[in-house]
């Protein structure tokens, strides 16, 4: 977990507290100012309301669908997520010995069994702000030798008991596949490379054999690694300039492809928009690293407060659409530099980190006191971040021909889709359209074409009322539309147009929505907000027709 934009991120660190604190009340004064102009492209007025709705007298939209027309194939790693040595994201989280849920390894076996079933493909691992501080070795070995450290990036006492081995055992338990972060901070080029000889190589050599010291005969053979953590950022240990990055990335990512050539590497991106160095700071990087890497990373996080949407519930749900701007800027400067160079080779973007987050930005929240697996960022998620998670999934859909890898972050109780608590788990508002996401979303995206009212949001081009993404498995038949009504007060009828060829069955459809914006779910009502089962009538000649209710977002899947 990072502070992802350089906004306010801050916790109580001494090391880094008055440079911190000066960063954070500079960014606090121009961001207020700029930080939409920076998102959306454009000046905005924060005194005064800037939605006007459509005048529209019918709220209707229609969807072109031809299945010959798609944008690119998914890759399994779009939907993936991120676990950080950070609150109680490991350990109470994934790991928690002393339970009467977990294993004979100490893994909670209900998380271990929701994971399983979400089937997420990927997770990224270990940090994250705490990756840049981190001795890998630290976590490996006997438990009882292990030094218990203090993490400086999050203040907070860290055990060591849960490390390398036993994440990419957790790992093949969940069904999933890791993304191995990388210190670049206080780490070396060689220190990188070493981690790599000892997760990949079988024996024979000093890293190898050591692992097989530790009980692991069998190489893990790692593929996706992260150089480092958000090094633009004045908050992140071992924070240097784009130029020393990419060289010291360059000379790792050499190390690491001279142990393992079958790698894929992904350099830090910008930390966001709101950054002074954002875009410079990728073309930068890349010109020293383009070579030598395959991805490039991005992070955002959102939230319904003065920065971002300044506290407009209509706005919000369109914050999705900056995630797309985000995008499109960020292939440009990587497409840029590769003409530079004259370079054959195309890079795939991966935003590792990506969600809602902005109450648990300060304070207790964010500082650990140094103790062991506090409460820290217990994000409590209710509809409107479900709706706008929903609207992400459909901007990444959208956006499958270039980002090839994504992380929701986090995973288990920090900024999560699942909490635990000593006798159980919870499914927050948001794990249900990251849930549809992984189950649905499958073969290809649809290149669709969406006709729908709009209404007014100063910065934004017109906004759509009605978002949709979809998706078609041509090896099952299976295809998916993901539908996103941001209308707060009307429900909008859809008419699906099958251009090409038309369903034979609904499938199956389901439907998030309510009164309340601000419901949200815990361990006494966990189902306050829950999926609903939306009937969607049968096609009619080459035509569909139904009503997505007003403040909602929807899945429903046909048989072709």
């Amino acid at each position: 977990m990072d502070y992802g934009e350089g906004f306010a991120r801050a916790r109580t660190m001494k090391r880094f507290s008055n440079s911190r604190r000066h960063f954070l009340r500079q960014t606090s004064i121009a961001g207020l100012a700029c930080s939409a102009n920076a998102l959306v492209g454009g000046p905005i007025s924060l005194a005064k309301s800037a939605f006007a709705q459509s005048t529209a007298s019918v709220s209707s939209a229609r969807v072109y669908v031809d299945t010959r027309r798609t944008i690119a194939p998914i890759d399994k790693n779009l939907f993936g997520s991120f676990l950080e040595h950070l609150g109680r994201a490991i350990y109470e989280g994934i790991y928690d010995p002393g339970s009467k849920l977990s294993d004979s390894n100490g893994f909670r076996k209900d998380v271990l069994n929701e994971i399983r079933q979400l089937g997420v493909p990927i997770i990224r691992y270990p940090g994250g702000n705490f990756v840049s501080g981190y001795n890998w070795l630290d976590g490996v070995g006997p438990k009882q030798s292990r030094p218990r450290v203090l993490d400086k990036a999050w203040n907070t006492i860290e055990s060591n008991q849960f490390g390398t081995n036993e994440f990419l055992a957790w790992c093949k338990a969940a069904g999933t596949s890791p993304l191995m972060g990388l210190n670049l901070g206080t780490g070396t080029p060689e220190e990188a490379a070493a981690l790599v000889e000892y997760c990949n190589v079988d024996k024979g050599t000093r890293w190898s054999d050591l692992r097989r010291q530790h009980g692991v005969a069998d190489p893990w053979k790692i593929q996706h690694w992260c150089l480092g953590n958000e090094m633009d950022g004045p908050w992140q240990i071992g924070h240097m300039s784009a130029t020393e990055y990419g060289m010291k990335a360059a000379d790792a990512a050499r190390q690491m492809r001279d142990v393992d050539g079958d790698l894929k590497l992904i350099a830090c991106g910008s930390s966001g928009p709101l950054m002074r160095t954002y875009l410079e700071w990728d073309r930068e990087v890349l010109e020293q690293c383009y070579d030598y890497v395959d991805g490039l990373s991005l992070h955002r996080y959102f939230g319904n407060w003065e920065r971002d949407s300044g506290g407009h519930s209509e706005k919000y749900l369109a914050l999705n659409l900056s995630m797309e701007r985000q995008i499109a800027e960020t292939v440009a400067v990587c497409d840029l530099v590769r003409g530079h160079r004259r370079s054959p080779k195309k890079l795939w973007l991966s935003f590792d980190e990506w969600n809602v987050w902005y109450r648990t930005t300060g304070g207790n929240d964010v500082d650990g006191n140094r103790k062991e697996a506090p409460h820290l960022l217990e994000e409590v998620y209710n509809l409107e971040d479900a709706l706008l998670v929903g609207g992400l999934v459909n901007s990444l859909l959208r956006n499958s021909d270039r980002v090839k890898l994504a992380c929701l972050a986090q995973l288990v109780n920090v900024i999560a889709p699942i909490m635990t608590n000593a006798s159980g788990l919870l499914e927050q508002t948001i794990y249900y359209p990251y849930s549809w996401a992984l189950q649905f979303a499958r073969g290809a995206v649809l290149n669709l074409l969406v006709e729908s009212s709009t209404y007014a949001v100063e910065g934004f081009d017109q906004v759509a009322h009605v978002d949709v993404a979809g998706s078609l498995n041509r090896d099952d038949g299976k295809l998916s539309l993901f539908v996103l009504n941001r209308d707060l007060s009307k429900s909008h009828d859809v008419e699906i147009v099958w251009e090409d060829s038309a369903p034979s069955r609904v499938t199956s459809g389901s439907l998030l929505t309510g009164d309340d914006l601000k419901a949200s779910n815990s361990f006494a009502v966990p189902k306050r907000v829950a999926p609903q089962s939306f009937t969607v009538p049968a096609v009619s000649g080459s035509r569909t027709k139904f009503e997505i209710p007003a403040r909602s977002y929807a899945v429903i899947q046909w048989s072709m």
